[in-house]
Protein backbone atom coordinates (compact mmCIF):
# COMPACT_ATOMS: atom_id res chain seq x y z
CA UNK A 1 0.00 0.00 0.00
CA UNK A 2 1.29 3.43 -1.17
CA UNK A 3 2.24 5.91 2.21
CA UNK A 4 0.23 9.11 2.22
CA UNK A 5 -0.47 11.89 4.85
CA UNK A 6 -3.47 9.82 5.84
CA UNK A 7 -1.95 6.63 6.59
CA UNK A 8 1.34 7.89 7.27
CA UNK A 9 1.02 7.02 11.05
CA UNK A 10 -0.07 3.79 10.63
CA UNK A 11 3.37 3.07 8.51
CA UNK A 12 7.10 2.06 9.14
CA UNK A 13 8.81 5.22 8.81
CA UNK A 14 12.72 3.75 8.44
CA UNK A 15 13.90 4.69 4.69
CA UNK A 16 11.76 7.80 4.83
CA UNK A 17 13.48 11.25 5.02
CA UNK A 18 12.71 13.24 8.00
CA UNK A 19 13.86 16.65 9.66
CA UNK A 20 13.42 17.83 12.98
CA UNK A 21 11.67 21.16 13.11
CA UNK A 22 11.16 21.49 16.84
CA UNK A 23 12.88 19.74 19.93
CA UNK A 24 12.90 20.04 23.62
CA UNK A 25 16.28 19.64 23.10
CA UNK A 26 17.94 22.71 21.08
CA UNK A 27 20.84 20.74 19.76
CA UNK A 28 18.58 18.48 17.98
CA UNK A 29 16.44 21.08 15.83
CA UNK A 30 17.10 20.82 12.28
CA UNK A 31 19.02 17.06 12.52
CA UNK A 32 17.89 15.50 8.79
CA UNK A 33 18.34 13.04 6.85
CA UNK A 34 17.31 9.15 5.94
CA UNK A 35 15.33 7.70 8.71
CA UNK A 36 17.63 4.37 9.52
CA UNK A 37 16.30 2.51 12.70
CA UNK A 38 12.78 2.98 14.57
CA UNK A 39 11.96 1.99 18.13
CA UNK A 40 9.25 2.40 20.27
CA UNK A 41 10.62 5.16 21.72
CA UNK A 42 13.16 6.81 19.37
CA UNK A 43 13.90 7.08 15.53
CA UNK A 44 17.79 7.50 14.26
CA UNK A 45 18.19 10.38 12.23
CA UNK A 46 21.59 10.41 10.12
CA UNK A 47 23.31 7.97 12.66
CA UNK A 48 21.62 10.20 15.23
CA UNK A 49 18.95 8.41 17.88
CA UNK A 50 16.61 11.44 18.94
CA UNK A 51 13.17 10.39 21.25
CA UNK A 52 10.00 10.52 19.57
CA UNK A 53 8.24 12.05 22.19
CA UNK A 54 10.83 15.65 22.41
CA UNK A 55 10.16 16.29 18.55
CA UNK A 56 8.05 17.55 15.66
CA UNK A 57 9.41 15.95 12.79
CA UNK A 58 8.96 16.98 9.30
CA UNK A 59 8.60 13.82 7.04
CA UNK A 60 9.16 13.44 3.00
CA UNK A 61 6.77 10.77 1.70
CA UNK A 62 7.56 9.08 -1.39
CA UNK A 63 5.17 11.49 -3.52
CA UNK A 64 7.01 14.37 -2.19
CA UNK A 65 4.57 15.98 -0.06
CA UNK A 66 6.32 16.59 3.56
CA UNK A 67 3.79 15.80 6.48
CA UNK A 68 4.47 17.22 9.95
CA UNK A 69 4.30 14.31 12.77
CA UNK A 70 4.18 15.29 16.27
CA UNK A 71 6.85 12.82 17.68
CA UNK A 72 3.56 12.22 21.37
CA UNK A 73 1.19 11.10 18.36
CA UNK A 74 4.02 8.31 16.81
CA UNK A 75 5.38 7.21 20.46
CA UNK A 76 4.77 3.83 19.96
CA UNK A 77 6.19 0.73 18.37
CA UNK A 78 5.53 0.51 14.45
CA UNK A 79 3.68 -2.57 14.87
CA UNK A 80 1.26 -0.79 17.46
CA UNK A 81 0.20 1.83 15.24
CA UNK A 82 -1.27 -0.07 12.83
CA UNK A 83 -4.60 -0.05 14.80
CA UNK A 84 -4.33 3.11 16.30
CA UNK A 85 -7.09 5.57 15.46
CA UNK A 86 -5.86 8.92 13.38
CA UNK A 87 -6.20 11.66 15.15
CA UNK A 88 -8.67 14.10 12.59
CA UNK A 89 -6.55 16.76 12.58
CA UNK A 90 -2.90 16.50 9.80
CA UNK A 91 -0.94 18.82 8.76
CA UNK A 92 0.81 18.39 5.55
CA UNK A 93 3.62 21.34 4.30
CA UNK A 94 3.98 21.68 0.48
Amino acid sequence: MTITPENLLKKKLVGLKAEIKNSTDPTQEGIKGEIGDETRDTLTIDGRQVEKENCIFLVEIPSGEVVELKGKIIAKRPEDREDMKIPSKWKSID
